[in-house]
């Protein structure tokens, strides 16, 4: 007498089912990122200060704490145009993931020109 393999074959699509319901399903999201042309490297700074710092406790605007949510809102009052330019300082202790997660959020309102900043 043969076993019967109809046990295993119901297994084997029990576990197919179960991954197919456990794996994630995510849409990959990309962030574009453009070098500045030489001649705008000699460009002169326009406008007000926007410079935005990432550190590890939050977000600072021109040195005053801001929330993420609001952080958009608040630059924008302080941009003529939302092509202009904002100058992102990240601090030590800062994921990338941060930094990433600040300039998705930044294009995703509209302000998707930014530029990364060295110092303290």
């Amino acid at each position: 007498m043969r076993p019967s393999l109809t046990p295993m074959i119901d297994v084997v699509f029990l576990l197919l089912v179960f991954f197919m319901l456990a794996a994630q399903y995510s849409r990959e999201t990309t962030l574009s990122v453009h070098a500045a042309p030489r001649s705008a490297e000699n460009a002169p700074y326009v406008g007000p200060p926007r410079l935005v710092d990432v550190t590890p406790q939050g977000f600072l605007l021109n040195g005053v704490t801001t929330p993420f949510a609001q952080l958009t809102e608040q630059l924008s009052l302080l941009m003529a145009d939302p092509t202009d330019t904002n100058l992102v300082r990240v601090s030590d202790g800062v994921s990338v993931q941060e930094l990433v997660d600040l300039l998705g959020h930044l294009s995703a309102a509209g302000l998707p020109n930014a530029a990364l900043v060295e110092g303290q």
